[in-house]
C-alpha cells in the first residue's frame, strides 16, 4: 500500500511539474484531429515562424514578472524598432547598422522604463503604459503614418532559413538558452527571482534590487528590438499600425507558461510551452474558420483563465506555510 501511493506521489509530482507541455501536447493532437490541414509541413512551418515573435517578447515578459515587473509596451517598442531597422537599412543597405539600430532603440525605450521604475518609483504599469504611447505616436510621426514597402535582403531575417530550419526559429530558439541560462545558472537570474518572491528580503541580503531591476529592462529592451527585426523582416514591410496587442500575447505566453503574476516563480521553458499553446490555439482557430471577434473574445478567456489558475496555484502554494503557523500557533 505504501510502494502504491509512493508511486502515486512521484506520478502526480511529475505530472504539476510537467503539466504545461502535457498541455500542450494534447492541444496538438487535439488540433490535428480538427483539421487535416493542420499537420501539413506548411502549416507548422507557419506556426513556428509565427510564434517566434511571441516567444522573444515573452521571453523578457517572463524575467520581468519573475522580479514583479511587467512591460505593456512591447509592442508598440517592438513596431517602432523594426521601422527604424527597414528605414535604417533603405537609407544606406548596411544590415549590421539596420540591426544595431533597431536594438538600440529597443533598449533606449526600456532604459527609461528602468530609470522610471528604479529611480522614480513608478508603477511598472504605469511607466510602460506611458512608453506605449510615446512609442506609438513617435513611429506614426517618424513614418507619418505610411508602411515602408521594398525592403530588400532585409526580408532574411524573417524569410530565410538554413536548411529547412527558417531563421526565426533559430533566432527563438537561440533566445531560449540564454533565458534558460540568465534565470539558471547567473547571479542575477537568482536575484530576479529574490527581488520577485521578497523585495525587502532581497534588498536586506545585499541585492542591489534597483539595478537589478533596470538591467532587467535592458535585456527586455533587446530582445523587444530583436522581434521587431524579425516582425517586419517576416511581414515584408515595415508598419507603423503593427503588433498592436502584442504584449498581450506575450503575457498570456508567460502566465499559461507557469510565470506567476505575483513574482518569483517561473521558467524558460513553460513560456515557451506556454506560448506555442496560444499559437496552436490561434492558428486552429483560422483554420477552422472561427469569427475573427469571436476568436478576441476566446482569447480574452484565456487570459482570464491563466490569471485564475496562477492565483489559485499560489493559493496551494501557501496553504503548507499557513497550517505550520497553525501548527505551531497550537503548540505553544
Amino acid at each position: 500500500m505504501n510502494d502504491s501511493k509512493k508511486l502515486m506521489t512521484k506520478i502526480s509530482a511529475l505530472l504539476n511539474k510537467y503539466s504545461i507541455l502535457v498541455i500542450l501536447i494534447v492541444v496538438f493532437i487535439i488540433s490535428s484531429f480538427l483539421n487535416k490541414n493542420f499537420l501539413s509541413i506548411t502549416n507548422l512551418t507557419n506556426i513556428l515562424r509565427q510564434n517566434s515573435v511571441v516567444c522573444i517578447l515573452a521571453f523578457g515578459e517572463t524575467m520581468l514578472i519573475i522580479s514583479g515587473l511587467i512591460d505593456l509596451s512591447s509592442g508598440a517598442v517592438l513596431a517602432f524598432s523594426g521601422v527604424l531597422s527597414i528605414a535604417v537599412f533603405k537609407a544606406t543597405g548596411n544590415l549590421a547598422l539596420a540591426v544595431s539600430m533597431g536594438l538600440i532603440l529597443g533598449v533606449f525605450f526600456n532604459v527609461i522604463s528602468g530609470l522610471l521604475v528604479s529611480i522614480y518609483k513608478t508603477p511598472p504599469f504605469i511607466a510602460t503604459l506611458a512608453i506605449t504611447t510615446v512609442a506609438r505616436g513617435s513611429v506614426l510621426l517618424f513614418t507619418q503614418g505610411q508602411d515602408i514597402y521594398q525592403i530588400g535582403k532585409f526580408e532574411v531575417f524573417g524569410q530565410g532559413s538554413l536548411g529547412i530550419i527558417p531563421y526565426p526559429v533559430i533566432f527563438m530558439a537561440a533566445m531560449l538558452v540564454i533565458t534558460w541560462y540568465i534565470l539558471n545558472h547567473t547571479r542575477f537570474g537568482r536575484a530576479l527571482y529574490a527581488i520577485g518572491g521578497n523585495e525587502e528580503a532581497a534588498n536586506a541580503s545585499g541585492i542591489k534590487v534597483n539595478f537589478t531591476k533596470f538591467n532587467c529592462y535592458v535585456i527586455n529592451g533587446l530582445l523587444v528590438g530583436l522581434a521587431g527585426i524579425i516582425f517586419m523582416s517576416r511581414v515584408n514591410a515595415g508598419i507603423p499600425n503593427a503588433a498592436v496587442g502584442y504584449e498581450m500575447e506575450a503575457l498570456t505566453a508567460a502566465i499559461i507558461g507557469g510565470t506567476s503574476f505575483s513574482g518569483g516563480m517561473g521558467t524558460a521553458i513553460g513560456t515557451l510551452a506556454g506560448a506555442f499553446i496560444v499559437g496552436i490555439l490561434n492558428n486552429i482557430m483560422n483554420l477552422l474558420g472561427v469569427n475573427s471577434y469571436l476568436q478576441q473574445i476566446i482569447k480574452g478567456f484565456i487570459i482570464a483563465l491563466a490569471v485564475i489558475m496562477d492565483i489559485q496555484a499560489k493559493k496551494r502554494r501557501s496553504k503548507p506555510n499557513d497550517v505550520g503557523i497553525q501548527a505551531e500557533k497550537s503548540s505553544r
